[in-house]
């Protein structure tokens, strides 16, 4: 079986065009860890230190809401994936919501100042933390455009395409709460796209 390592660096060369050398510079920096289900990646006013890179496993971002306690869910994240709460992690600042993980999940992370020191070393590094910078920006625009301006079923076949094995690994209130409808919905829209394939 690949070594964690020798897997993200298949990401940053196949994928993200980075060259083996570049990538070495990292490698002392990457630590693995495995959270359980229920885990904390990073807590409600915390500042996110670290970017991570989803070996195995499923998390979710949300929210809750102070007055009611109810939780929305806003973004999730699976295997192949990097991981941060982007805005806490980018500005430095406290984080304004959860995320954990929904399934036993193994990631590789590595700390905000050693990413800061590739920056400053390398060309391709700087690159990488403005492609993440840009994805962060575009999954919180996917998904408040899709919110706005989409209907709960275009939401459903959306998430389907960015996280075809979804449906086996999260429980469906979280995907309804993501969706932002009620459970009986959710199942109505499954039965249709059930019935239309």
């Amino acid at each position: 079986m690949t070594a964690p390592i020798d897997q993200l660096e298949e990401v940053f060369v196949q994928h993200l065009g980075m060259d083996r050398e570049t990538f070495q510079l990292s490698k002392p920096y990457w630590q693995l860890k495995t959270y359980k289900k229920g885990e904390f990646y990073n807590e409600y006013k915390n500042i996110c230190k670290h970017l991570g890179f989803i070996i195995d496993g499923v998390f979710r971002i949300y929210r809750v809401n102070e007055l009611t306690g109810e939780e929305r869910n806003m973004l999730f994240f699976g295997k192949g994936e990097f991981i941060a709460s982007y805005k806490s992690f980018l500005s430095q600042t406290a984080c304004s919501y959860f995320t954990e993980s929904l399934t036993t999940s193994t990631i590789l992370y590595i700390h905000i100042d050693a990413l800061t020191q590739l920056y400053e070393q390398s060309h391709k590094w700087e690159k990488f933390g403005r492609m993440v910078a840009e994805q962060a920006f575009h999954a919180v625009m996917s998904a408040t455009e899709g919110l706005l301006f989409d209907t709960a079923e275009g939401r459903y076949k959306e998430l389907l395409r960015q996280h075809p094995d979804i449906f086996s690994t999260v429980p469906l209130y979280h995907i309804a709460s993501y969706l932002g409808i009620a459970g009986p919905s959710l199942s109505r829209i499954r039965k249709r796209m059930a019935h239309q394939h």
